[in-house]
């Protein structure tokens, strides 16, 4: 395997948050502690363009492409959806004076994670909310969807992975998953196992079919795992920690394949927050509180 560095996407004032696929496979958006949301073009890091400026941070964003619309959480202010190519609101739902950290979709809903503990689950044709789905007194911090077995996983500050029903909404199981916050949480592609990665630098298999039994465990950073995504064909792995690296692994084995650093490839020199792993050319693009974003190429 060998990594290369192709580009930095600059321009963002503050640590960046937050990383989404955009309309097309070449285009992407970020956000942060700025709360400028950017629309970028792989290939063109100077042609960044400013879609939304909100008055806080933003830690999540959801790309809506049936809707061409874009959800942003700001913090302590609510949700915002933008039309990123009119660059304008069109429409916004103040739920709660909490922080959102996560936000996914699913057929007609969007699911919130909020720091109050509360995942808010909103109609996304009325923009409306129909449930707060309150398990935790602890920040939810991340979601992940299986549509297979319809269940939603919530990574918590209380060290626990939360599955609910995504049918009735009603929580089915709680996995004493690790000894810190749950920071990321994801599904493998053919949805049999849930990944989760946590600020105690484990990172865990679950398996779904055996009622969500450890199935491997691995220390894989030095400090907290704050991202984990899947390559596009689901055979690689990509994980980013505050101890500045990502890290390449097997997705069957989690055998690690490389690290990523600043040492060995000019990575970042900061906390690594997000990663996306893109269709065009197999690029891994990852962001950093180093307020850049940069671009890599995996053969």
């Amino acid at each position: 395997m060998t990594i290369q560095k192709l580009d930095t996407f600059g321009g963002h004032r503050d640590c960046v948050y937050a990383l989404e696929a955009g309309p097309s496979p070449d285009q992407f958006f970020s956000s942060g502690g700025d709360g400028m949301v950017v629309r970028w073009q792989l290939g063109r890091p100077d042609l960044g363009e400013l879609v939304a400026q909100v008055p806080a941070s933003v830690y999540a964003l959801c790309y809506e492409a049936t809707q061409n619309r874009l959800w942003v959480g700001q913090n302590y202010e609510g949700l915002h959806l933008i039309d990123p190519d009119q660059k304008r609101e069109v429409g916004s739902l103040k739920l709660t004076n909490a922080a959102i950290f996560d936000i996914k979709l699913y057929q007609n809903r969007a699911y919130a994670a909020l720091s109050d503990g509360v995942v808010v689950v909103i109609d996304t044709e009325q923009l409306a909310i129909r449930r707060h789905l309150k398990a935790s007194d602890q920040p939810a911090r991340c979601l992940a969807i299986n549509p297979v077995e319809r269940e939603l996983a919530v990574g918590y500050s209380d060290s626990t992975i939360r599955v609910f029903d995504l049918t009735t909404l009603d929580l089915k199981r709680t996995i004493a998953a690790h000894t810190n916050s749950v920071f990321t949480v994801r599904y493998t592609p053919d949805f049999l196992h849930l990944l989760s990665g946590s600020r105690d630098a484990r990172l865990k298999r679950w398996d779904v079919d055996h009622a969500y039994d450890l199935g491997q465990e691995v220390v894989a950073h030095l400090f907290a795992i704050n991202h984990l995504v899947f390559s596009p064909d689901g055979q690689l792995m990509a994980t980013a920690s505050m101890d500045k690296s990502i890290k390449i692994w097997d997705a069957n084995t989690l055998r690690l394949l490389k690290v990523v650093d600043r040492a060995r490839h000019a990575g970042h020199g900061t906390s690594v927050n997000r990663l996306l792993w893109t269709a065009h050319q197999n690029l891994l693009l990852s962001a950093s509180d180093d307020r850049t974003i940069s671009v890599w190429e995996i053969r």
